[in-house]
């Protein structure tokens, strides 16, 4: 089953690091989140992407040209003519990864609607290439084949934005939580499966997938959501960033499924 990812937005809330780099390739620990994300599914079986272009598309191209020479030990043996060239070990994960441009400005229901040719008539997988969970991939495919429906969106519940202080009458804090989980609303969180008749919904390059795709089709009644109660966490910021990195320094990240 092919794996797609969302790689090709702007950026812009992360300016700090996107200036020079697509936001895909941020890095967290020392390694892309882009290869955080493909590492979750992997480790569920899953090896087969298609990661679609567009902002500073040619570095992601690049990283993976170059990810068997950075990620192995090789002998350079520059006394013979031909400078002969031997990869000694290497420790590199089974991945099949097809990279299409979808264009600079196209939006994500646009870009999905362009890997269209390379999903044929399967069943595939969607996500963002900025987001970061412990969800169980398994289940979530078993999830989607049980309800028959076109399409399975992933519903989170993140954590709020600023603390919380349950008060008691006379002003007295009978708890304090520094960032509870949400109000109770759930959200988009990715981590889609999804047939392909949904590729029917996306009009051209201008849809979004978010306002666009996804409320023709549960307009249709083929929508459904797996609730995660676990752990998940977007990149929109310096800030996110340095939360995910921090998490990944403790050597026991929550998406750490591998």
């Amino acid at each position: 089953m092919k794996i797609v990812i969302l790689a090709g937005g702007f950026g812009t809330r992360l300016s700090e690091e996107t200036l020079k780099k697509p936001k895909p390739l941020v890095e967290i620990g020392s390694m892309p989140i882009l290869w955080h994300i493909m590492k979750i599914y992997s480790s569920y079986g899953f090896n087969d992407f298609i990661i679609c272009l567009g902002y500073k598309g040619q570095m992601i191209k690049e990283y993976f040209m170059e990810y068997t020479l950075n990620q192995a030990d090789v002998t350079i043996d520059l006394s013979n003519e031909s400078k002969s060239f031997e990869i000694k070990r290497k420790n590199i994960e089974p991945w099949k990864i097809t990279l299409v441009e979808t264009g600079l400005d196209t939006m994500t229901g646009g870009r999905v609607k362009r890997i269209q040719p390379y999903i044929e008539d399967q069943t595939f997988m969607l996500t963002y290439g900025d987001g970061l969970s412990n969800v169980n991939i398994l289940e979530l495919l078993e999830f989607h084949k049980l309800h028959g429906k076109m399409a399975t969106v992933t519903a989170v519940q993140p954590e709020g934005r600023f603390g919380s202080l349950a008060i008691s009458e006379n002003n007295t804090i009978k708890e304090f939580i520094e960032k509870p989980q949400g109000d109770g609303n759930w959200i988009n969180g990715g981590f889609f499966v999804l047939e392909p008749a949904v590729f029917h919904f996306i009009s051209g390059d201008s849809s979004v997938f978010e306002t666009d795709v996804l409320p023709k089709v549960a307009g249709e009644q083929q929508l459904v959501a797996y609730k995660h109660h676990g752990f998940w966490k977007p990149m929109d910021s310096l800030n996110d960033r340095n939360q995910l990195d921090n998490l990944w320094k403790t050597g026991n990240p929550p998406w750490k499924v591998w």
